[in-house]
């Protein structure tokens, strides 16, 4: 009797128990072990699902000592952040804080002097000079001027002006007005005065505010 030898496959026992595992573990249910110290999930009641529906109302719990909890360099970034904002306040405050304007006298530019023979009246038309000096970083408009002359203590000629000038920023600018005055009544005797063709120069003293 003759023997024959039959060809056997190996099987790779290892491929064939990960394989095994791999399908276990797939039909291996979800199973919640809680311990003494351990207390069910509250999001899945230990089932290891969440409702469709929830999805996007759920929120993941990270346990404290994860290091995204713990970023680094925080004091520093939160001191820069003081810092950066206490510069910029103070850049605003520096360039939007009103200064006062400066309005100086530019004195008189003309005196241009009438005379009413007949009611004995000086009229006169006197242009005065006005400068703005504008200290502020924005554009300042001069809202009204009040002009008044006075002469003795007596008022003899006002003028009012009104949104008259606009001051860029830094800079200044100069206007002029034109009062007109006028000396009657009991001040009378200036327009004797001033006729008086003995002196050739008739002065009086005015003050403008």
């Amino acid at each position: 009797m003759g023997s024959a030898e039959v060809p056997v496959e190996r099987v790779d026992d290892e491929s064939l128990d990960g394989l095994d595992r791999q399908e276990d573990i797939a039909r291996f249910p979800y199973v919640e072990f809680t311990g003494r110290d351990s207390i069910t999930c509250p999001t899945c009641q230990g089932s290891g699902r969440i409702p469709s529906d929830q999805v996007n109302e759920l929120v993941a719990l990270i346990p404290y000592s994860d290091q995204r909890l713990q970023p680094q360099r925080t004091k520093q970034y939160v001191g820069l952040s003081v810092i950066v904002c206490l510069f910029v306040c103070s850049l605003v405050t520096f360039f939007m804080f009103p200064r006062p304007v400066l309005v100086e006298d530019g004195g008189i530019r003309s005196v241009i002097i009438h005379f009413d023979h007949d009611t004995s009246r000086v009229l006169i038309n006197m242009t005065n000079a006005l400068k703005f000096n504008n200290w502020n970083f924005f554009t300042v408009l001069v809202d009204s001027v009040s002009s008044q002359v006075l002469y003795m203590k007596t008022v003899i000629g006002t003028q009012q002006l009104d949104n008259i000038i606009r001051i860029q920023p830094l800079s200044q600018r100069q206007m002029n007005f034109t009062v007109n005055v006028e000396i009657s009544g009991s001040l009378s005797y200036v327009y004797a005065f001033c006729t008086m063709a003995s002196i050739k120069v008739h002065n009086i003293v005015v003050f403008t505010q």
